[in-house]
């Protein structure tokens, strides 16, 4: 079917759309506007050298960017456009490309991260000394910002009265779609001088990645097809999400990264089957908000992205530090750690760039309750290593994890990595996938190799200290120092916490 051409008065003669966290054609603002307001749109992506610069050489990220890139420049193509793609900082190169191009204004969707913030003021100062407008566009947030306050005005800290107010202010309007398409006839082919493919991997400096073996789906179409298979099993999520061995995630929080799916069209769905009495997709929707929430969070407090907690008292604990504590880290970061589920877990995302959600909250409160590690040093390992990385939830997953942020888990509530793994992975069949070496183990040991009998260790091959690590802790003595430590935040009329 073709596209809808609908009249209306344009403001600008040209206009350049500028692709970022959104790489999608369909229901996207910054797009919508650029098509309505300007009798020609370009578009760009710049692969900016100002992020890429500081990335390793093999990242999943920047070729699941660039293979959703060859997706989107084919549908531009396809609508009449094109995409024009530099490798440069962005700072500097859009308004170079603007004065190029001549264009009379700029769109881009809204990115509420502090570096992002950071270099669009300066981008916007740029463009206007060319005397280029910029405009931008909320499209990664339900709400963002100051959409979302408390009858006083003030932001809201905690997420249970925030989801309320979330609920009771989304209506339609704010579900509904940008009809992009509508206004395709606006979108404009590249200049000859400014054409060129969407640049290989080589080219930017990168290596190829697992991505094409581990079949994570890329671009709108892979988007696409992972929400239709979810949408299959969407009311059984409520449970199914605990279990990391059963298919129960949506597995888009790639493709929310980097825009290659809609939260409105998500956002959408879950909320009119959350009010016909799907309990799954009523948690959905519920972690949905989450994200939400996160992201006005970081509005509100841009230092929690400066390694400051979020409740500065918590800054006053000493966390674990030298030698020692290094050894553990990196028997944290590599899966070595002797207690299966947090081996395993840190070995999906080693090797896929992804981990479950439950296994993220205990592998953090592992790192910071258990090992007495500091919450940034797996924040950072996490930034590194996730596809789906977003600032504001990695930093508020993590500062939740240790207690240091808004409605954290309270620092007396720590994990017990063994009960997690016997409640979560009862037949073991998460860790046999990540650690073939203790595939043997009867679904009793498999959680606590170390409590195995010397006859059931040696039946199934399991030696420990040798192709299985001994616990590098105690969990119960772990826990006793974690509470002396965390004594620095705690009231004068506090209680003494009980297991």
């Amino acid at each position: 079917m073709p596209p809808i051409l609908l009249a209306v008065d344009k403001t600008y003669p040209k206009g350049l759309m500028w692709f970022r966290r959104d790489l999608r054609v369909d229901d996207n603002a910054a797009l919508y506007h650029a098509l309505r307001t300007c009798r020609q749109v370009l578009c760009v992506f710049i692969f900016d050298r100002a992020i890429l610069d500081a990335l390793p050489e093999a990242d999943r990220r920047v070729e699941f960017i660039r293979e959703s890139l060859v997706e989107l420049e084919a549908e531009l193509k396809r609508l009449g456009g094109g995409l024009i793609v530099r490798h440069a900082v962005a700072v500097d190169e859009i308004a170079s490309l603007a004065h190029a191009l001549d264009v009379q204004a700029v769109f881009a969707n809204r990115d509420d991260e502090p570096a992002a913030l950071a270099r669009d003021t300066q981008v916007f100062g740029a463009l206007a000394n060319v005397g280029v407008t910029f405009q931008t566009f909320k499209d990664q947030t339900l709400f963002e910002r100051d959409e979302v306050l408390t009858k006083t005005g003030q932001p809201y800290t905690v997420f249970t009265p925030y989801k309320r107010a979330w609920l009771a202010k989304i209506e339609p309007f704010f579900l509904k779609a940008y009809p992009s398409r509508g206004y395709a006839d606006a979108l404009a082919p590249p200049p000859p001088s400014h054409h060129a493919p969407v640049p290989s991997l080589k080219d930017l400096g990168f290596t190829k990645t697992n991505l094409v073996e581990l079949e994570i789906p890329t671009g709108a179409q892979g988007a696409a097809a992972l929400f239709d298979d979810f949408f299959q099993r969407i009311d059984r999520y409520d449970e199914a999400r605990n279990f990391p061995a059963v298919r129960g995630p949506s597995y888009l929080s790639v493709h929310l990264r980097f825009g290659t799916v809609s939260i409105r069209q998500l956002a959408g769905i879950a909320h009119q089957l959350s009010l016909q009495g799907d309990a799954g997709a009523t948690t959905w929707l519920s972690e949905l908000i989450w994200r939400d929430f996160y992201f006005q969070v970081l509005a509100h407090n841009p230092h929690i992205a400066e390694g400051k907690s979020f409740r500065p008292e918590y800054d006053k604990i000493v966390w674990h530090h030298g030698k020692h504590a290094d050894l553990l880290f990196d028997a944290w970061c590599n899966g070595q750690t002797g207690y299966p589920l947090i081996d395993a877990a840190m070995a999906q995302i080693n090797q896929s760039g992804y981990m479950h959600n439950r296994l993220r909250m205990v592998v953090a409160s592992f790192l910071c309750k258990d090992l007495g590690l500091d919450w940034r040093r797996g924040e950072a390992y996490f930034a590194t290593h996730l596809n789906d990385f977003e600032l504001a939830s990695n930093n508020g997953g993590w500062q939740w994890a240790s207690s240091s942020g808004c409605d954290a888990q309270p620092y007396f509530r720590i994990f017990n990595p063994v009960t997690q793994s016997e409640r979560f992975d009862p037949e073991g069949k998460f860790i046999r996938r990540y650690l073939p070496q203790l595939a043997k183990l009867s679904n009793t040991s498999i959680h606590a190799p170390w409590a195995a009998t010397p006859v059931e260790l040696e039946a199934a091959e399991v030696k420990l200290g040798e192709n299985y690590p001994k616990p590098v802790i105690d969990h119960a003595e772990a826990r006793e120092r974690t509470l002396q430590r965390y004594g620095v935040v705690r009231g004068p009329n506090a209680k003494t916490p009980t297991k």
